[in-house]
This record gives C-alpha cells, structure tokens and sequence, in this order.
C-alpha cells in the first residue's frame, strides 16, 4: 500500500470522482454529454470517446487535487494514457488518489438484491492494477428490498471478494448501493449497517476497507460506520438524485464524503469551449467539496 496515498484518502478534505462508467452505462453518459449513439460505429469508437471526456475532465485545471482526493477508473481508462502518461499515474501527479472499478455488472435479481456477476481474472487484474501504481478498487451490488437474506448475501459477497483484493495490497471499496425509490429504504438501510459491522469487526490483522453507500434516509444513519477502526473512509453515491439534492443530504452527513458519478458530469458538454467547460466544471467541483467538508 502506497502510505501517501492512504494517509491522502484518510485525512484530505474533498471528495472521490467516479469516472467509471462501463460498457453498459458509457452510452448514456456519452449522451448526457451531448454525443449521441450515431458519433460512433464501433464499441472501440465508443470507448474511445467517453476516454476523451473523461481526460478532459482530469486536465482540466479545475480537478485538482485540493479538492479531488481520488478518482475511481474503469478497466480500459486505466489501460490508457492521459498527456503521454498512463492514466493512473497522471492522477497522481495531480495528488489524485487512483482507483479501479472491478466488477462485471450485476447478476439476475433474487432476495430483493443484485449480486455481483463472477469476476474472473479477479487476481490478475488486481496485479495488474499494481503495477500501474493503483491504490484500491470499487465493487457494486444493489439492494431493492429490505430483505435480510438478500442484503446478507451482499455483504458476504462484498467481503470475500474484499479479502481476495486486500491480499494484493489494495484497499476495496465496499458499494452496496441502496435503490433510493423503494419504499423501505429506510429499513434497508438497518439491515445494511447491522450488517456491515459484523463483517467489519471480523476483519483480519489491521486490514481497512472503505466503503460507498447511498445517501441514507436519517441523517447520520452510517456514523458507527464512519467510526469504525476498520474503516478508511466512508464515501457517497449520488444515486439518481440531482447534483443539488444529493449535495444537501451529503452536507448533513457527518465524516462522509461525495463519490459522485452523473452527479459530476452533470452540465457538461461536448459542444462547451475549454473556457465553458473548465467553468462550469469549477463550479461542480466546488459545490461537492463544499458538501464533502461540512460535515
């Protein structure tokens, strides 16, 4: 583990950029971004247009890393290169902590929950993310229902995958995201803490995870969580929520700081000069800092 690196991720004031849309999620993000379905013919063009948007958010003046502690990757993004370095690297020169999205979407519903799908090549990617100088990972499920069997398997799933990632050195982030229109979100989210600590207090050694959940219904819901000693930092999903919403209910949160994705990107645009560009995304930037530190 780089120690500059965790010490960053355990006392920086500011917030972690989710740019890690995949396969599945690039298309709409291309689009919110103002590139439609036809600006390509191939999955490679694809890619290699949501890789231009997000190396011109990275270059952009405004990401720095006052604000910015770190900046979850996807898989190819990692692969890449970002002004003749690879990307990793080029964050850190920023003193932008990177991480890597490692899971391969979600499995059928069952239990009221989404599963991770298998991960294969788990380890080699991990040894992979090593070497291009990689601090830890991401990991997504979802939580539908306030099921308890569901959110279990959730968070036994998260965990042993965790304990595979530590073994390589990195630090996993934990993303049991709660859906944030169902009914009993509330409820879901004590099954979910309650959960969380029972893993947590069975962690080996003085491993550390950190974790990313949905912005909760009580304010304050996760602080045990914030607390715990086995936890590096605790960070947020915007989770469908507008950038505004989402900054309101994270400022009320104690000792958790914004992992936005959409949320981030949100009045950005393809069309927009540098100038429009690296202004409008200021003031993004601005916004989620100024609602990771209040609390």
């Amino acid at each position: 583990m780089n120690r500059d690196m965790a010490d960053r991720i355990r006392t920086g004031a500011g917030f972690i950029a989710a740019l890690d849309q995949s396969g599945g999620s690039t298309p709409k993000a291309l689009a919110l971004y103002g590139i439609d379905a036809d600006a390509w013919g191939s999955e490679e063009e694809m890619f290699d247009l949501i890789h231009a948007m997000r190396a011109r958010i990275v270059q952009s003046p405004a990401f720095d890393g006052d604000r910015v502690l770190g900046a979850i990757l996807f898989e190819q993004t990692m692969e890449r290169e970002i002004a003749g370095q690879p990307t990793p690297r080029f964050l850190w020169t920023k003193g932008v902590v990177p991480f890597l999205k490692v899971d391969k979407g979600l499995a059928e519903a069952a239990d009221g929950v989404r599963m991770m799908k298998p991960i294969p090549g788990l380890n080699d990617l991990c040894a992979r993310a090593v070497a291009h100088g990689v601090f830890g990972t991401k990991m997504r499920s979802v939580i539908d229902a306030a099921d308890a069997a569901g959110i279990g398997a959730i968070v036994d799933q998260q965990f042993e995958l965790g304990a595979e990632i530590l073994g390589h050195g990195l630090v996993p982030i934990i993303e049991p995201e709660v859906t944030i229109s169902i009914a009993d979100k509330a409820a879901a989210e004590d099954i979910l803490r309650d959960a969380l600590i029972a893993r947590l207090d069975g962690l080996p050694g003085d491993a550390a995870v950190m974790l990313k959940l949905s912005l909760p219904e009580a304010d304050n819901h996760y602080l045990p969580l914030v607390e715990h000693p086995r936890v590096m930092r605790v960070v947020a999903l915007s989770g469908g929520y507008s950038r505004d919403a989402a900054n309101a209910r994270l400022a009320r949160q104690k000792g958790v700081i914004a992992s936005f994705s959409r949320a981030l990107t949100e009045g950005l645009s393809a069309r927009q000069s540098d100038a429009e560009f690296n202004a409008a995304l200021d003031r993004t930037i601005a916004s989620i800092y100024a609602a990771s530190v209040a609390g």
